[in-house]
């Protein structure tokens, strides 16, 4: 009979079996292990509150059930390192990294720019440069094509570890180095999206303007180019990741004493892993406004794509 009470009597009556669920786990974890019981309590009223609102479909709720999910993590994380006593040293809780984060801003701040702007971005702009020249030669002649991807493929899987010491000792122990890293790891991803894109347009619309007798340059500006961007922001995103991860760990292997990877490693040496976890704090914002960035770039560029549109 449900079918004949409408969408909410059924949200509701799906809201009550759930919730009747969740009353049965908690008294079950209760009986079991009284020290779990608090911490399912949270996960079930975050639960719970995400399901209800997972219902509705406005724009305030979709950016609510993350926040909300988000903070239900933060809070067992922060409940399950007092109630088990775990030590900092393993584990630091949530409000102990907060407090290294706000007191060592302008620590922390130097680091992000020795790290992130000089480092990874500079390295990431010109690996990105590079490859999108190297794409449209490529594009131009085959024999590249067969010559230079399969040299790019190899570069590609030599393992950072083994490449940073190199390029620290050929460039340096400051941020060109590190640079370099990043230039070498974003460089193929970038150029294998855009030789594919230089190739996606449509055959048709080639040969049409070739009989209108245009220049392979004014074909690649009005044609190509613009049919591969798609394509080129897929690794663009990609690597906004892959730069970050490439700075820090070239720092482990030569670097002044400022630098993220460089505070990290000190910060293990003294285990003072509070700070360690706020270094990884300012490197997951970093990188989640990196990738934002981009992805507002490539919404605006691409806006004629059928990614993008609603």
């Amino acid at each position: 009979m449900t079918h004949i009470w409408g969408e909410p009597t059924k949200r509701m009556l799906g809201t009550l079996k759930f919730l009747a669920w969740a009353v049965g786990a908690l008294v079950a974890a209760a009986l079991v292990a009284p020290s779990l019981a608090p911490l399912i309590l949270v996960w079930l009223a975050g639960w719970t509150v995400n399901v209800w609102l997972a219902h509705y479909g406005n724009p305030i709720t979709r950016t609510a059930i993350p926040l909300i999910f988000g903070a239900t993590l933060l809070a067992l994380w922060e409940m399950a390192c007092r109630i088990f006593a775990i030590p900092a040293v393993i584990l630091p809780p949530p409000s102990r990294i907060w407090s290294a984060f706000i007191g060592n801003l302008p620590l922390l701040w130097g680091d992000f720019v020795q790290t992130i702007l000089k480092g990874a971005l500079s390295g990431w702009l010109i690996g990105a440069a590079l490859a999108v020249a190297v794409a449209i030669v490529i594009d131009r002649s085959p024999f590249l094509q067969r010559g230079l991807l399969p040299i790019g493929n190899f570069v590609a899987a030599l393992p950072i570890v083994g490449i940073a010491p190199i390029l620290v000792m050929w460039f340096g122990f400051d941020w060109q180095s590190k640079a370099a890293v990043v230039v070498v790891m974003v460089f193929f991803p970038i150029l294998v999206n855009m030789v594919a894109g230089l190739k996606a347009t449509d055959a048709l619309a080639r040969d049409q303007i070739a009989t209108w007798g245009a220049r392979y340059s004014q074909a690649l500006v009005k044609l190509r180019l613009p049919a591969a961007m798609p394509f080129l922001f897929n690794g663009l995103k990609i690597t906004t990741t892959l730069a970050l991860i490439g700075a820090i760990v070239a720092e482990f292997f030569g670097s002044p004493t400022r630098g993220m990877g460089f505070r990290i490693s000190t910060a293990v040496g003294q285990l003072n892993m509070a700070l360690v976890w706020a270094e990884i704090l300012v490197a997951a914002l970093a990188g989640t406004v990196f990738y934002g960035i981009v992805a507002l770039v490539e919404k605006r560029v691409t806006f004629w794509h059928p990614s993008q549109r609603q």
